[in-house]
């Protein structure tokens, strides 16, 4: 994987692995960092890669089109935080020496969705379904929450990407979950952030409203120790989920070779 523009290191916090910077934070100082974002009036957002988000993002950069900087790519090295979402991923780092905490997005979403510090705030679901809405409604009837439900395809429906921002700009929510899936949160986030109308955070969720109803089964604990998550989601959804974790999953590791080749040692 090529190298990412140049990004600033700030406190030392920030490191950079397959060409893409990482924060690395704590669950708890993710937190409070999420919720400090909440407070902004403009609008910034987190993406937490995982193995599938960095394939594509492999995928993208190897496009001649793109240059090793398509939208895609922009859009997660433009968002205020990275966190690492994969154990494959901090293994893969700690080999080349370098420390990725692990916060999984899922993690990270249940713990603000049941902090106080979210207490009165606007939230908006971008996507999801009318009975996840209703869950979040009753596990947090102290919030105000907002729906938009765009339809599928957002990735290449401009107007269906609009319409997100409009909302977004009308409803004025302290938190957006974005749940239309990667890498089409990330896009429409970087896009919301660009517009200038919008304020707060958002979080590129994925599945975890998901998880959190108890639609999807979460991998045990021991799973997530034994870097076998993918695995157990494997099993749980086979026939959806065969490619990405047998097919296009390894290749993070031939492209973790090359970049460790190419980085200066």
């Amino acid at each position: 994987m090529t190298a990412a523009a140049s990004h600033p290191a700030g406190n030392g916090q920030s490191a950079e692995f397959l060409g893409l910077h990482f924060d690395r934070l704590t669950q708890d100082e993710a937190l409070a960092r999420v919720v400090e974002l909440a407070q902004g009036k403009s609008f910034s957002y987190v993406v937490t890669p995982n193995v599938d988000h960095l394939v594509g993002l492999e995928r993208e950069a190897a496009d001649t089109t793109s240059n090793g900087a398509g939208p895609v790519w922009q859009a997660y090295e433009a968002a205020a935080l990275r966190l690492c979402d994969s154990r494959i991923l901090a293994l893969l780092a700690n080999r080349s020496g370098i420390r990725l905490p692990v916060v999984p997005g899922s993690d990270l979403t249940a713990r603000l969705l049941t902090s106080p510090a979210i207490a009165g705030w606007r939230i908006a679901l971008v996507g999801g379904t009318p009975h996840q809405l209703a869950w979040l409604e009753h596990e947090r009837p102290d919030c105000l929450w907002l729906q938009h439900a765009p339809p599928m395809g957002v990735r290449k429906n401009v107007r269906a990407q609009d319409e997100i921002i409009a909302f977004l700009a009308a409803a004025q929510p302290q938190l957006v979950l974005f749940a239309i899936g990667a890498p089409q949160s990330e896009l429409v986030a970087s896009r919301a952030a660009l517009s200038g109308t919008c304020q707060g955070v958002g979080l590129c969720i994925g599945a975890s409203i998901e998880f959190l109803t108890g639609e999807k089964r979460r991998a045990p604990l021991l799973w997530q120790k034994l870097h076998l998550e993918w695995a157990f989601r494997l099993l749980c959804e086979p026939r959806r989920l065969w490619r990405r974790y047998l097919i296009d999953g390894p290749r993070i590791f031939a492209i973790w070779r090359r970049w460790e080749k190419q980085r200066p040692h």
